[in-house]
């Protein structure tokens, strides 16, 4: 039973680190069905694969066990040691552990970084077909390839089996690849070597934390996950609506601290002053694709769209919500074959090098900056300004000088409750400066709003240009 994951994002080899498996040494550990083994096949800047073998055996599988309906042989002779299952499972909490929970003491930088992952699986039953492989990982981004494997004699073949060999690629964290594998690999397989206790409805919310309350097949997830029990897959879904209604409080609030700062600034036109600046920028530079990080609800989309200029047009945002609200707002469903195909929203955090960024020739980042942590500002300049690198970068920010002539604002509040931290005039352009110094782009600076003569403009751009 084999497992193999392989990076392309380079430097590909920090995989051993997610991975905390040396990728000089072959390791091995024994586990209760069998051995595991984790080597790597490949290693270097530019690819790195890690391999997952299991050894099943199929005599400890029996031992101590009562003797099952089908009889004595078919304890034996299975597809179990060949066939992805629930062991498989098994193994990755078990050998793979810190890696499926997000631990990386000694690079925790590398615990939410997008690599570029390709997932293979030889042998991997799909009790349902191509079709239930497909409808479970596509929708979590997933470019699924997916090979029948058919059982010949001579020239003679028998049929179709249950079985596919399955490659998996995404642009994702290890630990969200590694957590769907957990969960979907004995779904696919439809059975679990062992009990299911209430336990395992604990497993399955915590490993499809993010992605299950949301996914179209979340009902046949949990229903195969924990082996057609009905009590217990009724338990999942009630505690997953109910997560539901926490995520919905939790946007609602978002979307109050957002209304609060667009009634701010409503009095100046402000959100509208920024849009079209920023439009009139991009459009100016004669680009064609465009990056819009932090694309919020898709307010800038939404515009550039319009513009026949623009042939790729991507928006990028760290919360799922908020992207759905995007692509309502776009209209996604209703555009033509052709406008929507100009159009692309991906889930990514703008403070790790993403691969599916470069290339492009602008991006804007639009009160975006601010919600950044200060211990993350460098990590998000290397990823824009030295990793995806676009010809153009325009990026607006408050200037909190002004906030003295906002009369429903307390003295040395911010203006958003997300906001942390909001610069004057001269520390935007200190850092933009620097920032541009160090990336090879000059940079411009330009007001935006009502200018006072002491305080400025209310909101600050720049311009970087290479």
């Amino acid at each position: 039973m084999l497992l193999t994951i392989r990076n392309t994002q380079a430097p590909a080899d920090e995989l051993g680190w997610l991975l905390h498996k040396h990728p000089e040494k072959l390791q091995s550990f024994d586990v209760s069905f069998g051995r595991a083994h984790v080597f790597y096949p490949e290693v270097s800047e530019a690819a790195c694969t890690a391999a997952l073998l299991l050894e099943v055996d199929p005599v400890r599988l029996v031992r101590g066990a009562p003797e099952q309906a089908e009889g004595l042989l078919a304890q034996y002779v299975n597809d179990r040691p060949y066939a992805a299952s629930s062991f498989m499972s098994v193994a990755i909490a078990q050998v793979l552990r810190s890696a499926l929970t997000g631990q990386a003491k000694t690079r925790p930088e590398l615990v939410d970084k997008p690599l570029a992952l390709e997932a293979s699986l030889p042998v991997l039953p799909c009790r349902g077909g191509e079709g239930l492989l497909r409808a479970l990982f596509e929708p979590l981004g997933y470019e699924v390839g997916a090979e029948p494997l058919a059982i010949e004699d001579g020239d003679r073949e028998w049929g179709r089996t249950p079985y596919f060999a399955v490659r998996l690629r995404r642009t994702a964290p290890l630990r969200e690849l590694l957590a769907h594998l957990y969960v979907l690999i004995p779904v696919l397989d439809d059975d679990k070597h062992y009990y299911i206790g209430d336990d395992e409805v604990d497993k399955l919310l915590r490993f499809g934390e993010g992605w299950l309350a949301g996914h179209p097949e979340r009902e046949a997830i949990a229903r195969r996950y924990l082996k057609h029990r009905a009590s217990l897959t009724r338990r999942a879904l009630e505690r997953l609506a109910e997560g539901e209604a926490d995520a919905a409080a939790e946007e609602a609030a978002t979307a109050s601290r957002d209304r609060a700062e667009e009634a701010l600034e409503r009095p100046l036109s402000l959100d509208e002053e920024r849009l079209r600046a920023v439009t009139e920028v991009l459009a100016g530079s004669g680009a064609a694709q465009v990056l819009d990080l932090g694309c919020g609800s898709g307010k800038l989309l939404a515009r550039l769209v319009k513009l026949r200029q623009f042939t790729r047009i991507v928006g990028v945002d760290v919360a799922h919500t908020v992207l759905e609200r995007a692509a309502q707002r776009l209209h996604l469903e209703d555009m033509s074959e052709r406008t929507r195909d100009r159009v692309t929203l991906l889930h990514g955090s703008l403070v790790y090098r993403d691969a599916r960024l470069d290339g492009f020739d602008a991006a804007a980042a639009v009160e975006v900056i601010e919600h950044v942590e200060p211990s993350r500002l460098a990590s998000f300049e290397r990823a824009l300004f030295a990793g995806a690198r676009p010809r153009v970068v325009v990026i607006t920010t408050p200037n909190a000088e002004y906030n003295a002539k906002f009369a429903g604002l307390a003295a040395g509040a911010f203006r958003h409750a997300d906001h942390r931290f909001e610069w004057t005039r001269a520390e935007f352009a200190a850092w933009a400066q620097a920032t541009g110094e160090r990336h090879g782009y000059a940079v411009e600076l330009r007001p935006i709003g009502p200018v006072d003569p002491e305080l400025g403009a209310p909101t600050q751009m720049g311009v970087f240009r290479r």
